[in-house]
């Protein structure tokens, strides 16, 4: 394998170690291979003087990271015994705790597309930047999963019900968005990113930033934030539904459409772990509970047909199971929930995370 075909790619220009994700046909999908690959990287730059920050980007054109490779994901669950992914999860949940607690700025590029694992890799760094490319979405519900990779603790954080407006219906925001919602921090037009990167060699974070930040475009959330919060303030994902029917605003009433069409079991998990995940405090302990219901949801029927329907055989016509919300019981999500003894993640704590 030459280089230019590493998934990863690595190098140190100055002050700056950069970490390039390296899959641009597939926008950059993280795999078992790749996580490792980042973790082996952030170890030893943590302890190499001549590092002073480091960047993340993605190649291509079209985005920093579209996710994780839920193809395998559907193969494993489908094929196999689930150890493949729940190994797979197991490192790259600890990645984005280390990440967030990454002794030295990181630097995230989030310029186009940055879903699911895209932002696990990118949201918790100490220095994230947006573009008006940007693109930014969890969008598991559409394939009966859950937002992991601690998104459950970001999407807890923003401000009102907007991160459970995002968490249940998978919509894209773009850089305006990004920023209220608190999944970014700075705004650079995409024309300037590249003369950014390059100022990293020389410069501290900060003055990059200084010479390259801009105000962000208006988002589209701040005018929808009464009906968001009225509507996602309920107890249950049919009361959800139900008041943003009766709000008579367009928006809601097509947003109501939205979730109906995801699976039932992963909006009702959703909403439980939200709501667990505004309790438990720091990352650590929410990525352990997503580990818990990211393995079992390779149990499920929702995860391999939701695969299927958006990725596999792009028919876009999952039938879930079961199909309906009413049909979903509590001992149903519960289920996702329950301790996995020895198997459990266990992450230090963020006062011995180094």
């Amino acid at each position: 394998m030459t280089g230019s075909e590493e998934p990863v790619l690595l190098h140190i220009t100055g002050r700056a170690a950069h970490i390039t994700l390296n899959r641009p046909r597939a926008i950059n999908a993280l795999n078992h291979a790749m996580v490792r690959r980042i973790d082996d990287a952030l170890t030893a730059w943590a302890h190499d003087p001549a590092v002073e920050a480091v960047v993340v980007t993605g190649a291509g054109e079209r985005g920093l990271c579209a996710g994780g490779d839920i193809r395998a994901v559907h193969d494993d669950a489908r094929d196999g015994d689930g150890t493949a992914s729940a190994a797979f999860w197991r490192d790259e949940y600890h990645l984005n705790a280390r990440i967030a607690r990454y002794p030295k700025p990181y630097v995230a590029v989030m310029d186009g597309i940055v879903m699911g694992g895209g932002v696990g890799v990118s949201a918790h760094g100490r220095v994230r930047v947006v573009t008006e490319r940007s693109r930014i979405a969890m969008p598991e519900t559409g394939i009966g999963f859950v937002p992991d990779v601690g998104g459950t603790h970001l999407l807890a954080l923003a401000p009102g019900e907007l991160g459970t407006h995002l968490a249940l219906t998978g919509a894209h925001i773009g850089a305006g968005d990004a920023l209220l919602c608190g999944l970014a921090d700075h705004y650079v037009p995409s024309v300037s990113l590249r003369q950014f990167v390059d100022d990293l060699a020389e410069l501290p974070v900060r003055d990059a930033l200084d010479r390259h930040t801009r105000l962000s475009p208006e988002g589209e959330l701040a005018g929808h934030r009464e009906w968001i919060d009225t509507c996602y303030a309920a107890d249950t994902v049919e009361e959800i539904v139900h008041r943003l029917l009766a709000q008579g605003d367009p928006a809601a009433k097509e947003t109501a459409e939205t979730l109906l069409s995801k699976s039932p079991t992963a909006l009702k998990v959703t909403l439980a772990a939200l709501r667990r995940a505004r309790r438990l405090g720091p990352l650590e302990r929410v990525l352990e509970q997503e580990y818990r219901v990211s393995c079992a949801a390779l149990t499920t029927p929702d995860l391999v047909e939701g695969i299927r329907a958006q990725v596999i055989d792009k028919d876009r016509t999952p039938r879930w199971s079961p199909a309906t919300l009413d049909e979903v019981t509590d001992v149903d999500v519960e289920r996702f929930f329950t301790p996995l003894g020895e198997r459990e993640l266990a992450l230090p704590g963020p006062e011995t995370t180094t």
